[in-house]
């Protein structure tokens, strides 16, 4: 029998692809980790196989590992060559246990040289090392969150601008949870060294997404271009840390390092990100959510923080 193994269960990408894998996978499939005990408690009492990984251990990520079929591999949430290390951990006990699959997390347009995002960056290297393994493969190109620029949206109305780097630039922004449940049914697939493009249903530039936001909510907030200095300049002015080793405000609109999103929304201005395609509906056999339905229920809809684990 197949065993998928579901890594960061405990977290708001891996606990929705952990229970959307709960809707499409017999129970006894699965095999969920997190890096403590407490991250797997509640599924432990379902009845599932649980286990503990270390993302710096991959001894023990092997025996983790295990009899497994497959692996889902989220993207850690730093940048840099932290992140490179833990996705190399990961790949190698895939192949020291005889993982056939391992199925990631991973960004739109991530293999084009000229793409600036740094995010990407570390996307690029992880595909790259998982296509010089003895692995079959799954990549998982996400557009960014929608979630994440909503949050945007509702902390920028007080001073009434939202200003970035974005300009005309385009983006097929997508639900964090889309993204989960494309995770979960990739998993699922029977699909082989296979790179899909997890797009939204509609192709936008950021003065697009506002007038939505504006729409739905009934605020007036207005769209600012600015050069990506000056968005460095916004973002300090936030607090938010250049790279993600600095020190994030509990509670921040922005949980990302400016670093990250400077070159994100560059990247955008010059129609890096603007893949779109029908990836999704053809993986899940359902339409991915609209920016405005996100609009509609947007206290759901929030980015959260995000955490890294370092054990």
């Amino acid at each position: 029998m197949d065993k998928y193994v579901f890594t960061g269960v405990d977290g708001n990408f891996g606990g929705i692809a952990a229970e959307t894998a709960l809707k499409i996978l017999d129970k006894s499939q699965l095999i969920f980790t997190a890096p403590t005990q407490k991250g797997v408690s509640k599924y432990a009492k379902q009845g599932i196989e649980t286990r503990i990984t270390d993302f710096n251990d991959p001894e023990g990520l092997s025996k983790a590992f295990a009899g497994a079929t497959k692996v889902l591999l989220i993207s850690m949430p730093f940048v840099g060559p932290k992140r490179r290390q833990a996705h190399k951990n990961v790949i190698d006990a895939c192949v020291a246990a005889g993982v056939k699959q391992i199925v990631y997390t991973s960004l739109v347009n991530a293999s084009d040289p000229m793409n600036p995002s740094i995010e990407k960056i570390d996307h690029a290297w992880t595909e790259s090392y998982v296509e010089n393994k003895d692995l079959d493969y799954i990549f998982l190109r996400n557009s960014q969150y929608a979630e994440a620029m909503i949050s945007n949206y509702f902390a920028m109305l007080e001073s009434g601008v939202l200003a970035n780097n974005q300009a005309d630039g385009k983006m097929a922004y997508i639900s964090r949870r889309d993204c989960a449940i494309a995770a979960a049914y990739a998993m699922a697939s029977n699909l082989e060294h296979s790179i899909l493009n997890i797009n939204g249903p509609e192709l936008i530039t950021i003065s697009d997404f506002v007038a939505i936001g504006n729409e739905v909510t009934g605020n007036n907030l207005t769209y600012k271009a600015v050069s990506d200095e000056e968005d460095y300049a916004v973002f300090d002015k936030m607090g938010v840390p250049r790279t993600t080793d600095g020190q994030f405000k509990k509670g921040s609109s922005a949980p990302f390092s400016s670093d990250g999103m400077v070159t994100f929304g560059e990247a955008i201005r010059k129609g890096k990100m603007d893949t779109f395609s029908d990836d999704f509906v053809k993986l899940t056999g359902v339409k991915p959510r609209s920016v405005k339905m996100m609009f509609e229920h947007s206290d759901e809809y929030q980015i959260g923080a995000r955490h890294s684990v370092d054990a």
